[in-house]
């Protein structure tokens, strides 16, 4: 490992490695997925019906290996449940097993159920279907088949009210992790009331991004062409979103550098020494200045590749914002404590904390999408 400067022995290893980095990119992917549900439910964007479903999938399919990247980093990860039994109230962390607990059983699997209640007892009763998903339908009708109008009528106004109670949820299962980071009051990269709002507001981008990437492929390997209005809608959000993200990234790297404070000059080696690559490279000019730009120039110019481009431009946001969790979680820790120097991180390839590790948790939330996909079909609200 390369040093430079002072620092303390116990800096030598960096504790938090890129699976601390992956568990805020999936819990932002599953906020921002949610508030992609919530524009139709709550706002009445119609225009993104094709996605309504799948966005609460998706969300269903990422929030399910939320806890993955920190079982994982933990030596014991049989003691995970410590934190929930034994909780103290000044710990914002042990507060996350509420939060997720919280999330995923009132907000997100009530909301899926009654959504999907009415067409689950069609499910349940038709003959032509597989010996397994007919027991499956049978089961999660929990002995209810009333699907009258008024039964319907009921379950539309449960589902609102879940979504709206879903919204501050969301943002307090991905806003608690940017305060986390932002109380740290001794890391001068941390420290900083506005980021547990970037960190929501990056969420919004990431998930927005997200649902759009998977609503195209989807639709692709279907045979079926995206819907453009779709399509289009969700571009305009993504824009919008990254507008207002980055402008607050802009605000506080202006008053860091404005105030002056200890650390200042660090901070500013950082960036151009350290990270470089993926905070000036990745996180700004590839996976937010191009993406911004594609959907501006497509939407002024309206070439016949829209939803290509528009497709390229969330691949990118979601590099981008990634780079962005990576600049934060291992950008603080080789800053020394001591505000004289820098430790290095180097990720292994295979192993405990390694890439391959970190790939296959990304990768997992798709398998889960697929198969929840083949037992409730979020394309069904198309037909």
């Amino acid at each position: 490992m390369n040093f430079e400067g002072f620092i303390y022995p116990n800096e030598a290893e960096i504790y938090w490695s890129v699976l601390i980095a992956v568990y805020p990119y999936i819990t932002g992917l599953v906020a921002g997925a949610f508030i992609v549900a919530s524009l139709l439910r709550v706002f009445n964007v119609a225009k993104l019906r094709p996605v309504y479903r799948l966005s609460l999938l998706t969300a269903l399919a990422f929030l399910l290996t939320a806890p993955l990247p920190l079982v994982a980093h933990l030596g014991h990860p049989e003691r995970a449940f410590e934190i929930m039994f034994t909780p103290h109230s000044s710990s914002a962390m042990a507060g996350f097993g509420f939060i997720y607990a919280w999330y995923l059983l009132v907000v997100l699997l009530l909301e899926i159920y009654y959504d999907y209640r009415k067409d689950i007892v069609s499910w349940a009763s038709r003959v032509s279907q597989s010996v397994i998903k007919g027991f499956i339908y049978r089961i999660l009708t929990l002995g209810d088949r009333d699907v009258s109008e008024e039964a319907v009528e009921s379950d539309e106004k449960v589902v609102y009210w879940i979504t709206v109670i879903g919204l501050p949820s969301a943002a307090f299962l991905h806003g608690y992790v940017g305060f986390i980071f932002g109380s740290v009051k001794a890391n001068p990269w941390w420290s900083s009331p506005l980021t547990p709002i970037i960190f929501l507001f990056s969420a919004m981008v990431s998930g927005i991004a997200l649902v759009m990437m998977i609503y195209v492929f989807g639709s692709k390997l279907r045979g079926k062409k995206p819907d453009a209005a779709c399509v289009d809608t969700l571009a305009s959000y993504l824009l919008y979103s990254y507008i207002l993200d980055l402008s607050l990234e802009f605000v506080e790297l202006t008053h860091i550098f404005y105030a002056a404070e200890e650390g200042t000059e660090l901070i500013a080696r950082l960036i151009v020494d350290k990270l470089f690559l993926t905070f000036v490279g990745i996180q700004m000019v590839a996976g937010a200045l191009i993406p911004i730009l594609l959907i501006v120039l497509t939407k002024l110019f309206k070439p016949k590749m829209q939803t290509a481009i528009f497709t390229l431009a969330s691949i990118l946001t979601l590099i981008g914002v990634f780079a962005m969790r990576w600049n934060v979680v291992i950008g603080g820790q080789i800053l020394s404590k001591t505000l004289r120097g820098f430790s290095s991180y180097s990720m292994p390839v295979f192993g405990a904390e390694s890439l391959t590790l970190a790939l296959g948790i990304l990768a997992l939330p798709f398998v889960i999408l697929y198969i929840l996909s083949w037992l409730l079909p979020p394309w069904e609200a198309e037909s």
